[in-house]
């Protein structure tokens, strides 16, 4: 499988800053009702810190978040942008894995501060010890680490 190559150039009279380092990211952006509450929630369920936040005039915020590196966005609903949290949808549409060195006691942690198990962390025959948690904004997360010794499906993508 080739790599993606950006052939696009930038409009003319404009530069991208440092080229040769710049990397590809994703960066997921969960869109949420409360989303202060969200932010107070993923900090104590998944230990996530605040890196930063906007504050809009009308009190909805975007905040960034990492959780040892992982970062996230966490933002408020914003239907006029169509930018529609999991309660406006009855459900959701992606799940995030999320891969820790301690998923049991992770699980337990966001369980005692809200979460709600879909399914118990248990050794998966893809290769990762994994459960998944639905947390109190609708959102799907899958909590797990790999096996030892076990490579599995979800390993089967280049560079892991």
């Amino acid at each position: 499988m080739g790599r993606c190559r950006l052939t696009r150039q930038p409009p003319e009279g404009e530069r991208i800053a440092h080229p040769e380092t710049f990397h590809i990211t994703i960066t997921p952006v969960l869109t949420v009702r409360q989303a202060a509450q969200a932010v107070a929630f993923y900090q104590r369920a998944f230990g996530a810190e605040e890196i930063y936040r906007n504050t809009y005039p009308d009190g909805r915020i975007v905040a960034e978040l990492t959780i040892d590196g992982a970062r996230f966005r966490v933002a408020d609903e914003a239907p006029e942008a169509s930018n529609l949290s999991p309660q406006a949808l009855n459900g959701t549409t992606v799940r995030i894995n999320l891969l820790v060195a301690d998923p049991d006691q992770l699980c337990e942690r966001a369980i005692a501060n809200g979460a709600v198990q879909i399914a118990p962390i248990a050794d998966q025959s893809y290769g990762l010890r994994q459960g998944r948690l639905a947390d109190p904004f609708g959102h799907h997360w899958l909590v797990g680490r790999p096996l030892t010794g076990r490579s599995g499906d979800w390993a089967r993508t280049p560079d892991r």
